[in-house]
């Protein structure tokens, strides 16, 4: 297996590429670092339920942290005075609802997306989360090692980035070089 790193760069660059040929992303990519501040956090807590979801349900696992991102993005732009505040981001979004329905509830009540961009919202995570499965498939890491666990963190990480970046588009947010 390549360094994660290196893997970790494969995957922002796919999603990246995938992403802005589907105009849901800038070339340039935001910087929010309010919203990369809580990953650690969201990290951790969603883990155990990630983990255990995985062999199941991989590509709902890895797109779940997509969806939070964007809603920590929507968060960000709208209060964040009061998000910021509270401890447990990703418990509170999934204990809305439960774990199995946290990308309803996130498009629902957070993004509050009807009609097409609801439906076309679940059909774009769930793509990338398939792009990201088919990286993390070819590694050929080996299930249950501390490898397979970084690999799969990091996989998280580029999801949940992605996930800010489009939010923050659709939200006018664009990224454009100043001359």
């Amino acid at each position: 297996m390549e360094s994660t790193l290196n893997f970790e760069e494969q995957i922002k660059k796919d999603l990246h590429q995938y992403l802005l040929s589907m105009q849901e992303v800038d070339e340039r990519l935001p910087q929010c670092p309010d919203v990369e501040e809580k990953w650690e956090k969201i990290a951790q807590a969603y883990v155990p339920d990630g983990i255990r979801e995985f062999n199941a349900y991989p590509t709902a696992s890895l797109g779940w942290m997509m969806y939070i991102g964007m809603a920590l993005a929507k968060y960000w732009d709208e209060e964040w005075e009061i998000y910021s505040k509270i401890d447990d981001l990703y418990a509170y979004m999934r204990d809305k609802r439960g774990y199995d329905n946290m990308d309803e509830y996130i498009r629902e009540d957070v993004l509050l997306l009807k009609g097409d961009s609801y439906t076309s919202t679940e059909k774009l995570v769930g793509e990338c989360a398939s792009r990201v499965y088919n990286a993390l498939l070819h590694q050929r890491i080996q299930p249950g090692t501390k490898e397979a666990f970084n690999a799969y963190v990091v996989c998280l990480h580029q999801l949940y980035l992605m996930g800010a970046y489009i939010q923050l588009k659709r939200l006018g947010y664009h990224m454009t070089a100043i001359n």
